[in-house]
This record gives C-alpha cells, structure tokens and sequence, in this order.
C-alpha cells in the first residue's frame, strides 16, 4: 500500500511559454489546461504502475481550478481552490504520506529558466530560505520535509530540474523545456507525459525505496525566510506582521525554529 501526493502547477508544463496561456479568462487557456490535465494523467498512471493505491492531487495554480477532473482514476482525490491553509500548494499533506511529487513546476523569481519565472506572486523579486533563493519547490519540498515525506520526483524547466537536483540530489526529474529570453524551447507535450509516466514510476519503485529517505528535504533548526519585493509599498505593508523585521526598502526578514510558522508567514508576507 503506497500514499502518493501529487503537486501541479502550469508554467512548467511542456510548450507553455506565454502568461495568457496560463490564465483562466483567456482563449489561449484551454490548450494548456488540457496539457497540464495530460501531465498529471501521465505522473497519476506512474505513481499507480508502481503500486500506489491512494493519491491526493493539489490542482496548484492560481484558481486551484484547472485540471479536467473527469478524466481522473477512483484511487485520487484532489484539492481544489484555496483555503488559505499556510501549506497552499500542498494542503493537506502529513506524515502518512510516503512520497510527494511535483508536475509542471518553474523557475523561481530571478532566474532565467523560464519567461514565467516567479515565486508565488509576481509581486516578490527573489525569496530566501537561509540565504538560498528558493523557488516554489524548494518551499513546498521543505514543508512536505517537516512531515518526513520526501520529494521523489519534478517535471518543469530545465531551470527548475537543476535546483532541485541541486537541493536534493536523489530526486528524478524531468526538464520538459528551456526557457531562452521570452521563447521556450519545449520537447513535445506527448513525449514529456511518455517521460513523466516512466520517471513517476522510477522514482517510486521498489529497487528505490531506499533512496526516499535521502529525499526528505528536512528544515534546519532555524529557517530564515528574506522576501525581496519589486515594490516598496509592499515591503512596507508585510513588515506588520508578528515577527517580521523591515530590513531594507524592499526586503522584510522573519525566522522560526518551526518551518510550519515559516509557511504560516509566507502567507501573510508575500500574499500568497
């Protein structure tokens, strides 16, 4: 018996490379939402090759209303929407879960790895754990980490891929596209689901079992989280809440020994 979580988000997915393909009220929407819908299809048929037999999905892009739920399996259920829970995009994972998976993930603010590169809002120039830029996956591994549930597997960026590697050298991933400038160079949406199935299924196989442990991104003792605004007036605004200190015309700083009080912040810091 294996309890999966599934992560997704749009901007990641194979072929997008505009912001009115990922926005709800726009015409170009429905082709991408489909392709997102097919990536998740593809990690759901992975995740259940390898003998998952329950699996949360967390539709995490904006709305939280985007995948076709029709198409999926009996064994998933999914979150939809946002209840302003501090975990967001990965809302109600624990510690009965034995792996969290991300699809359709991207480059952080500040990075070049993709034209849609942000973290959480676009409000928020560059955000920090411990002095690292930390991107959407860094923050929501090291949540899922503080429950003991380790980060196996990310489809995204090539941008993206190469920082989760970096932070967590056992996952497998996926890079389904480059980002150059305002251009992405994609590898085909039908290659990128054959990819993310297969990668899915690697990640949580038996022979891998033992690699899942290493894959728990753990938060340090203390976690100091800096958030970079690109307006002023914000930092000013975020600044207010309990703990956080202005340091600086953009920048407000806030720290905890429990990382769960750092998701909390984030909420209220940049927004989210």
């Amino acid at each position: 018996m294996m309890k999966v979580y599934i992560s997704s988000d749009i901007e990641g997915t194979a072929g997008i490379t505009n912001w009115n393909e990922a926005e709800k009220d726009h015409k170009d929407y429905t082709e991408f939402r489909d392709l997102m819908t097919g990536e998740v299809l593809a990690a759901v048929d992975g995740a259940i090759a390898a003998g998952a037999s329950e699996i949360v999905l967390k539709d995490a892009h904006d709305s939280g209303r985007n995948i076709l739920t029709g198409e999926l399996p009996d064994c998933v259920r999914i979150v939809r929407g946002w209840s302003g829970h501090p975990l967001s995009m990965v809302q109600e994972i624990d510690a009965s879960f034995d792996a969290v998976i991300f699809t359709g993930y991207h480059s952080r603010a500040g990075a070049e790895g993709n034209p849609l590169a942000h973290t959480m809002n676009l409000d928020i120039g560059e955000l920090r754990l411990n002095g690292v830029p930390a991107s959407e996956f860094h923050l929501h591994a090291t949540a899922a980490g503080y429950y003991g549930v380790p980060a196996v597997f990310l489809s995204g960026d090539a941008g993206i891929c190469a920082d989760a590697e970096k932070l967590n050298p056992g996952i497998e991933t996926v890079a389904t596209m480059e980002g150059i400038g305002r251009s992405t160079f994609s590898i085909a949406p039908k290659l990128a689901r054959a990819k993310i199935k297969e990668g899915v299924k690697r990640a949580l196989s038996a022979s891998r079992a033992g690699n899942r442990t290493a894959c728990v991104m753990k938060p340090a003792a203390e976690t100091v989280m800096e958030v970079f605004f690109t307006n002023p007036v914000s930092a000013y605004k975020a600044s207010f809440y309990p703990g956080a200190t202005h340091v600086g015309n953009r920048t407000v700083r806030f720290a905890h020994s429990d990382f769960f009080e750092i998701m909390r912040a984030q909420k209220f810091i940049l927004g989210a």
